[in-house]
């Protein structure tokens, strides 16, 4: 395999048109491969994560100050979704047959999923290894070739990767390119087949812009404030439990957390002393200061603290209160677990994604509310209602829209079933990522029918159009046949019957 990955900081035009160009000759070669193939490589590459544990583990706690037991969670992400597809990958790669209809009698029809060509991961910093690499399992599944640009953010994660990488493919089948923005600028200039993206709006919006110039298909994971319900019949200690671990995971820097709750007002109060009570309980249990828990990471960078800083400070002066935490410290890049109340909707942090440890409570009084103010923002990447109220919760679900939703719990739906589909909507993202879902995402769909025997006059469609013709098309408008499918199969089963007669 190659022996080290390319790292292009200062990369040519050239050089990365030549890199495109040998993943572009690669990939008809990679598109007739066998599933078994592919499943190798998918299991090659779960071993190769796992061996280089010890390196990952460094990078996560350098980079975020990461807990092993929370980058442990990534890397068993990377494997369960390795062996999932592994083991269900022939049957996916398989032609799959579709009902026929009277119009297709004696025909065959089926789908048949071919590789899109060269796939291309513009992949963030906070999950690096299982961001990096999830979405891209789907396209070795499919038959495709890629490449991966890690973020520049979590540079030792990102030479990680390379070196894993490095060690099960060759270098015009998978490759890693490292360095900043300009990189990822000149990679979209590029004809890619399929581009995966997980992040901020800006840049998501360049991709969609690139990807319009070649006609690129697109997966897009771009977050959003996501709404947390908490109804008035929630257990309250449980949400508050839940909540203050969803909030706080990854120190907020995570695309699922909670943003904002909207709590019904009778159960305010009780469920801000829940909800600070299990952020100490968690992260400061011995009392020490938050700073000292060795499981609160750190925020990124300094230009990531300094603008949730801002945001903090905006809506203190304001007016919102500081109900809980509140602390940070810039040379520490550190936010404590931290909760707000008395906000107002101009307040920058109740507009803006906060990918922080702070939490926002609104109250309300009628699930009307509820529903203006989930609706008076983009759709979200995540939802979560809290209630033990059946009729609430289908009442919530009914009225809201959201890439996924869980009922009482939060941030447990991505990574745990490889069955549900991950992704947004609309602002949110486009597209859905996750065992046979990546699969598709980098398969072309391909619509196949192959003519059977003749039924009738063979020359019967073609102009100039008997009467005989007329007439059955305009019969079949005025009045549509609805033959039931078992019908329709079994009108088939006579014919391909019939026709084998024949051929003896």
């Amino acid at each position: 395999m190659n022996a080290a990955a390319p790292s292009f900081e200062k990369a040519t035009d050239t050089e990365l048109g030549a890199l495109f160009a040998r993943l572009k000759a690669k990939a008809p070669l990679l598109a007739r491969s066998p599933a078994a193939v592919r499943a190798d490589k998918l299991r090659k590459l779960a071993k190769a994560v796992l061996d280089a544990r010890p390196a990952i583990l460094e990078a996560g706690r350098k980079e975020l100050r990461l807990c092993d037991t929370d980058i442990d969670a990534q890397l068993l992400m990377v494997t369960a979704e390795a062996e999932f597809i592994a083991r269900n990958l022939e049957a996916w790669m398989q032609r799959q047959d579709v009902q026929g209809t009277i119009m297709t009698l004696g025909k065959r029809c089926y789908v048949q999923y071919e590789a899109k060509g060269v796939v291309l991961n513009l992949a963030t910093w906070n999950a690096p290894i299982a961001i990096g690499l999830v979405p891209l399992m789907g396209a070795i599944a499919a038959g495709n070739s890629m490449l991966l640009k890690p973020s520049e953010l979590a540079p030792q994660s990102a030479q990680v990767l390379a070196d894993i990488v490095a060690k099960v493919f060759e270098p015009d089948e998978f490759a890693v390119v490292q360095g900043g923005p300009e990189v990822a600028s000149e990679l979209l200039s590029l004809p890619f087949n399929h581009i995966f993206f997980i992040g901020g709006h800006a840049v998501g919006r360049l991709v969609m812009r690139a990807a319009a110039e070649h006609f690129a298909s697109v997966t897009l994971e771009m977050g959003g404030k996501n709404p947390v319900i908490v109804d008035a019949s929630a257990d309250i200690a449980d949400a508050g439990r839940k909540i203050a671990w969803g909030r706080v995971a990854n120190c907020g820097q995570v695309c699922l957390a909670p943003d904002y709750a909207l709590v019904h007002r009778s159960v305010q109060t009780e469920f801000v002393e829940q909800l600070g009570g299990a952020m100490r309980a968690m992260y400061d249990a011995d009392r020490r200061g938050f700073r000292h828990s060795p499981d609160l990471p750190r925020i990124v960078n300094r230009r990531h603290f300094d603008r949730i800083k801002s945001l903090l400070d905006d809506a203190i002066a304001q007016g919102a209160t500081l109900a809980f935490g509140g602390e940070t410290d810039a040379d520490d890049l550190f936010v404590s677990p931290t909760i707000l109340t008395d906000l107002k909707p101009q307040m920058r942090i109740m507009q803006e994604e906060i990918f922080g440890p702070i939490l926002c409570v609104l109250p309300f009084d009628q699930r009307e509310e509820v529903i203006a103010e989930i609706a008076s923002r983009p759709k979200p990447l995540g939802s979560y209602i809290f209630a033990k109220d059946r009729e609430a919760i289908d009442w919530f679900l009914a009225r809201t829209t959201s890439g996924s939703t869980v009922v009482n719990h939060n941030l447990i739906q991505s990574g745990t079933n490889p069955h549900l589909p991950f992704g947004g909507v609309n602002a949110s993202g486009i597209g859905r990522i996750g065992g046979r879902f990546s699969f598709l995402e980098c398969s072309n769909a391909r619509a196949v029918v192959e003519e059977g025997p003749p039924i009738t006059d063979p020359n019967l469609m073609f102009p100039p159009y008997s009467d005989k013709y007329k007439k059955m098309v305009a019969q079949m408008l005025a009045k549509p046949v609805n033959l039931p499918n078992s019908a329709i199969n079994a009108i088939n089963g006579v014919i391909k019957f019939t026709s084998a007669l024949r051929r003896r």
